[in-house]
């Protein structure tokens, strides 16, 4: 989803208004004031997110027809600055009924200081059913459950060309090993390096080889080791994170292998992300690497995504054959009120019904189970939904994203350019763990 791009640019904003609540007394605030559970709605139920533009047109579109059926009046307002200003209509009173947070982090703070109303047990019910105990964690704190998934994005495709992988000779690789042979292989056939990577987003500059790193932690260490990462329980200075930095750095910090069509290593930092799309759409880079959203801009460069098309993507392959460990992204619905017609609105949006209508309409994917994975517009999203709901897939939400807004948009962003740029990775481990806060 390309709106996760803004969520990246605006993350740094949630820790500030983290920081507000800190400040603030707890004892009331819209989660303890609000009308007693089930009470009679009004009618009109209000939805805060960061869904903007036309993405936030086919969200209205997505609930219309439900809410006609239902009598219930839908107003969702989207903002660039959710993250701050969340906090701060919460702390002021004047929260909306609903909202949709892109970072989980940002809704737990809130449910642990009673901003937030507990989900409804129909809701529970729906995330029970539609949802994998890894996605129903990152709603619940403190094993009270506040909030269901709403939309994601799977991290960690390779994107390349079929046709020039036939015409080398080489086949997707089942292992990190095979990757890094397949990468070889290119390179000596061609003269010419083979992946293409941009980490340029303005003031999110970086972001993308957070990416790589989140995604060799998992691959790597394992799903319990990422998860102690991200709270700090082990330091960016472990060697099991250093490692991954090493294994990053077989590709990213290689000048034989990087970066296509732009330079050399340094390259990478100043070469906007999007703009790969076009190396790769028409053959003169041979991968690179990024999440379901880049669909879109190899559509805009005027490459067509597909098996048998010009460009197709596989799941960066973990170190050893059959592993199925996935990055993503998504959002999380939590509510201030309580009353009957948010309960409605929320049961709705946890429901496979809901999935499948947002779906349908385009550009976006669910794991829920109860999704149609054929409801999606292009194949690439066809098969990012196949992963999802593969009970044998590991989900892990994007780890800088969990990670408190210092350090996730902070020292970790910067400490990819940093590494990029030269600086030894014990040195830029040191500086990214440096960020966290001492409490």
């Amino acid at each position: 989803m390309r709106s996760s791009l803004h969520r990246r640019i605006t993350a740094p904003l949630a820790l500030a208004a983290i920081a507000g609540l800190a400040l603030s007394a707890c004892s009331g605030g819209p989660g303890a004031t609000t009308n007693e559970a089930g009470a009679e709605g009004d009618g009109v139920v209000t939805i805060y997110g960061t869904i903007a533009d036309t993405e936030a047109k086919l969200l209205e579109e997505s609930w219309a027809g439900w809410a006609a059926d239902n009598n219930i009046d839908i107003q969702y307002e989207s903002s660039k600055e959710f993250e701050s200003q969340i906090s701060i209509r919460a702390q002021g009173g004047n929260a909306p009924d609903i909202a949709i947070f892109p970072q989980p982090g940002l809704m737990k703070d809130l449910a642990s200081r009673d901003f937030l109303k507990p989900a409804p047990a129909a809701v529970e019910a729906n995330a029970d059913e539609n949802w994998s105990a890894d996605w129903k964690a990152y709603g619940t704190v403190d094993d009270v459950f506040y909030g269901a998934p709403l939309m994601a994005s799977v991290k960690g495709f390779v994107w390349y060309s079929p046709a020039k992988f036939a015409e080398w000779g080489v086949e997707v690789p089942t292992t990190w090993d095979e990757l890094l042979a397949v990468t070889q292989t290119i390179q000596e056939k061609t003269g010419a390096a083979p992946w293409c990577a941009g980490f340029g987003s303005g003031d999110a500059t970086g972001w993308p080889g957070t990416d790589w790193v989140e995604d060799l932690v998992l691959r790597e260490a394992g799903a319990e080791t990422y998860d102690k990462w991200v709270a700090n329980e082990i330091p960016f200075t472990d060697p099991a994170i250093a490692s991954a930095f090493d294994s990053v750095g077989e590709i990213l910090l290689n000048p034989a292998f990087v970066n296509a069509t732009y330079g050399d290593v340094a390259s990478i930092n100043s070469t906007p992300f999007g703009d790969v799309a076009i190396p790769v759409s028409d053959g003169t880079c041979a991968m690179t690497h990024q999440a379901s959203f880049f669909d879109g801009f190899i559509t805009d460069a005027g490459g067509e995504v597909g098996p048998d098309a010009d460009v197709w993507a596989f799941i960066t392959p973990s170190v050893e054959a059959g592993g199925q460990a996935v990055t993503g992204g998504g959002e999380i619905v939590g509510a201030f009120s309580d009353d009957a017609d948010t309960q409605a609105v929320l049961e709705y949006l946890s429901s496979a019904d809901w999935a499948n209508s947002r779906v349908g309409l385009g550009g976006v994917i669910s794991a829920n189970k109860g999704l149609d994975a054929s409801k999606a517009t292009s194949p690439i999203l066809q098969e990012a939904i196949k992963i999802l709901q593969d009970p044998d897939t590991t989900f892990r939400f994007d780890g800088s994203d969990l990670m408190p807004g210092a350090v996730g948009a902070g020292t970790f962003w910067k400490g990819m350019v940093s590494w990029i740029n030269g600086t030894p990775t014990s040195e830029v481990l040191t500086s990214i763990e440096a960020g966290w806060p001492s409490s």
